[in-house]
This record gives C-alpha cells, structure tokens and sequence, in this order.
C-alpha cells in the first residue's frame, strides 16, 4: 500500500473530530500548529465567527503553546482547549509598557475582550502572561482582561507573573462564572468588577498585600462569591483588600497554613474614595485553615439583613435571575460539563 500523508492526515484529522463530538460538542473550527486545523492561530478562527452571530460558534484548539495575544470583538464564542495543560496561550506583556506607547488597556491582556462583547466560554486550556518570569517585573500583566458581559471560564489554568491575572472590568453590570479554575499571580491577581461566583477553584498567591480584589461600587447588590475553594501561596500572603465598595463572600473555602493573619481590608486610594455602603461587607461561612482559624474569617453570613442560609448563596442568587451560567454550560456541553 502507498502512504498517501494527505489523505492519512484527513484520516487523522476526522478521527480528532469524532473524538471531540463524543464529548458532547461539535466545534465549527479547529486551530493546529501543525496543518491539521482549519487554521494555524487561535486569533484567524476567532476573526471568521460571523459580526453578529446567530448562534454560538465554538473553536477546538489543538495541544500546543499559541504565543499570540487575541482579540474578542464579537460575542457567543467559545474557546475550548484539547488539554488543560498542554493547550497554552502565552504571552509577555507589562501594563505599564503597554500603557507607555497606548492610550488604554486595549490589548494590554494575553486574552483581550472588547466592552460589549458578551456570552463568551474559555474551557479546557491555560493563559499565562509570562512578562515577569521573563524579564523580572511583577508588576501588573493580565492574562485575561475585559469589559464584557456573561463571561464563562471552566476547568482552565489562569497565570500571570504579575497582578491583575484576571481582570473583568464591566463595573456597570458585568456578570462572571468560574468553575474548576486554577488562579496564580501576584497582587490582586483575581480582581472582578460588577457580578462574580467562583466555585470549586484553586488560588495561589505571590505577593504579601492581597489576593483577591473587589470593585462593586455601582451597585449596591454587586456580589463577589467564592466557593468551595482553596486558597494557598507564598509564606505570608494576604487574602484580600479592596479599594472602593466591595461585598465579597467566602463560603466553605479553606486557607493554607501560609496565610497571614491578616482580614480582607480597605486599602485607602489617593485621592480618598468614599464609600457608600460601608466597610463591613465581607462575609464567611465555614471557612477554615489547614492548621489555624483566624478570629476574622469567623461564620457571620447570617448577620446579612436578608439572613440567606449558605446552600442559598447560588449562581441564582448571585445574578437574581439574569443570567444562568450553569443551565448554558449543561446546553452547550449536553450535560456532560
């Protein structure tokens, strides 16, 4: 028999693709390296979704390191990795560089989504924005950040060598769902503006001043939940803080014995922002260190005027009906999310 490398790719390629289909989902393109795909970089398929889509296109990325940033303009696209931790998009930028020669933000991320793009889901894949391994400044380098709307990330690798890993910044109505997720970065390396529940994820912290970051200042019932989660990082690393109105919950996460006794706080901007709500609207439900119990992450849900029980601290909850990012990832994944 004569081997035939065209055909024996095809071959390759509908063999992939049937794969893929037994997870429950069909993708509408698929980007490979190698040749395999419709097209090489993760940015050509997001750019041949339809302006206005009728529907959710989802693209397949093939395992491989996509040294690229891209560009979300348009909305109900997902990005799905073939491996977790072999499908990486890597890439090194610094805020301040950025900044230096651009008059915003635009483009200063690894993953880069315009205001008004809504109704995104990353799955499966890692981002990492790798400036400060490269070159030695930790300071702030996105991995993904973004004004939209709606936005899902599941079972993904979120890294930054600096600040502000994950930064969602639609502070008017913004509403984010992260589930099985993995944070790593430095200071307030998960900072959500607006609407957003985290569940069964992992944190890992470089820095000493905080975590976690909340800006929910336009809206009094702006939310910031995280749930069922761990915390963990170098020797003395903070929680949290937050510099305007904040409201985050912690329910049933556990904190390594590597955290410092130290509550989330209000770190005072200059100019002073005064806050409307008050300062005292962080609260825990059964949440516990691997060695020690700090007297401030003590249970106090129930001292909430509304007195919601934890099981009932839900996406529902959260979003009040808005929005269901659960009942899109059973849609989009038949169940089998």
């Amino acid at each position: 028999m004569i081997f035939n490398s065209k055909y024996w790719g095809i071959f390759l390629f509908t063999v992939f693709i049937s794969l893929v289909e037994t997870k429950g989902y069909t993708p509408d393109f698929v980007v490979a390296q190698d040749g395999s795909g419709n097209y090489s970089s993760i940015q050509q398929a997001v750019d041949a979704v339809p302006l206005n889509p009728l529907r959710r296109y989802t693209i397949l990325i093939k395992n491989g390191i996509y040294n690229e940033k891209i560009f979300f303009e348009k909305s109900f696209i997902t990005l799905i990795g073939e491996s977790r931790d072999s499908t990486k998009i890597v890439y090194a930028e610094l805020r301040g560089n950025w900044k230096a020669t651009h008059p915003d933000d635009w483009g200063a991320a690894v993953i880069n989504i315009k205001n008004g793009a809504t109704d995104l889901i990353f799955k499966n894949l890692t981002v990492h924005n790798n400036y400060g391994s490269l070159y030695g400044n930790t300071d702030h380098q996105f991995a993904i950040r973004g004004g939209g709307n709606r936005i899902i990330i599941v079972d993904c690798n979120i890294i930054s060598d600096g600040g502000d890993a994950l930064s969602l910044w639609n502070k008017v109505d913004g509403m984010y769902y992260h589930k099985n997720c993995y944070f790593e970065g430095y200071v307030d390396y998960v900072c959500p503006r607006g609407w957003c529940y985290i569940t069964d994820s992992k944190f890992y912290g470089h820095n000493k001043n905080a975590s976690i970051w909340h800006d929910g200042s336009k809206d009094e019932d702006q939310k910031f939940i995280i749930r069922n989660s761990s915390f963990d990082g170098v020797p003395g690393f903070a929680l949290g803080r937050f510099h305007r109105d904040a409201q985050i919950f912690l329910i049933d996460c556990m904190f390594s014995k590597n955290m410092a006794d130290k509550e989330i706080y209000h770190k005072i901007s200059e100019p002073p922002v005064t806050l409307q709500w008050g300062e005292k609207r962080i609260y825990f439900s059964n949440c516990h260190g691997d060695s020690i119990d700090y007297a401030w992450h003590a249970d106090n849900v129930d001292s909430i005027q509304s007195k919601p029980s934890s099981k009932e601290i839900t996406p529902a909850w959260v979003f009040k009906g808005k929005w269901d990012p659960e009942a899109v990832l059973l849609k989009e994944f038949n169940n089998k999310d």
